[in-house]
């Protein structure tokens, strides 16, 4: 029998009370438990960054990170981001440079290129492509990505 411990989290402003097996980790419970599938299973390593997802304000990998983890914690993904309206910017710069392709990995590049907006917005392209580094696209070729989050970068630098 596995061992579950009862677990309260606070998922995209929802508190999520649930018995969780102590080894399943994060991206499963929010893709199995909550059908919350925007953010993907890739390499279930912590490479790709196919799972990324917001724990208390920071980006973290789902698939490395159990479930029970989270107990307290908020938990905020894709889904969450995007009904917010907090990633509109630049899920527009997205599609207007073409850097959604399959869109395998971009709920993941997308939570991970608001994290850079957010926190470094004097971001240079260098700065960009490093912070995306742990975000792998097999599509694009990066080129468009960067171009993408570039012109949220620019367009906010323009308003201040």
């Amino acid at each position: 029998m596995e061992y579950a411990l009862d677990t309260t989290l606070t998922v995209n402003g929802t508190v999520v009370t649930r018995r969780i097996p102590a080894r399943q980790h994060l991206i499963d419970f929010l893709r199995e438990e909550l059908g919350l599938t925007g953010s993907h299973t890739g390499c279930e390593h912590g490479v790709c960054g196919t799972c990324t997802v917001r724990v208390d304000g920071r980006i973290v990998r789902g698939c490395l990170m159990l479930a029970v983890q989270a107990d307290g914690r908020r938990v905020d993904t894709i889904e969450g981001l995007s009904d917010s309206g907090e990633i509109a910017e630049l899920q527009e710069a997205f599609h207007r440079r073409n850097a959604l392709q399959c869109g395998f990995c971009t709920p993941g590049m997308l939570v991970a290129a608001h994290d850079l907006v957010a926190n470094q917005p004097g971001a240079s392209r260098e700065r960009i492509r490093e912070h995306l580094s742990g975000n792998y696209c097999r599509c694009t070729g990066y080129q468009a990505i960067v171009d993408a989050i570039e012109d949220v970068l620019v367009a906010r630098r323009q308003k201040t």
